[in-house]
């Protein structure tokens, strides 16, 4: 069964090396999004910011940046490598200030086992 594995990464300086883990445990690629959470939203909204602060005043706050890492993998033994791979970059996910890894079961998916085109004669493809 085909998987979608997601990191939310806590800390956004482990993130080259999270995806590097992940390409060794067998993920063939992975999307990276920068994300923020409810609390940390809430934590930035103190008095060094402006009385109306923008989306852009919170993204540009240390505090308020996340990472959340996903790639959809065709079973469940590259699941459990990726997930051991992730902890051992980031320690143990059930400590604080970590990260949160989830696995949620993909029914259909079209275009996960992509080759780059053949070229043809002259470099140029068929």
């Amino acid at each position: 069964m085909t998987h979608l594995v997601v990191l939310v990464l806590d800390d956004p300086e482990l993130c080259p090396s999270v995806l590097d883990a992940w390409e060794e445990a067998g993920a063939g690629g992975a999307t990276i999004l920068e994300s923020t959470g409810l609390r940390r939203v809430q934590n930035a909204l103190r008095e060094d910011l402006p009385l109306f602060p923008s989306m852009r005043d919170f993204w540009s706050s240390d505090e308020a940046r996340h990472r959340t890492l996903f790639t959809v993998v065709g079973d469940e033994a590259t699941v459990e490598r990726i997930a051991a791979a992730t902890e051992r970059v980031t320690g143990d996910l059930s400590g604080p200030h970590t990260g949160l890894f989830f696995v949620i079961p993909v029914i259909k998916v079209l275009g996960l086992d992509k080759e780059p085109p053949k070229k043809g004669p002259a470099g140029r493809r068929p």
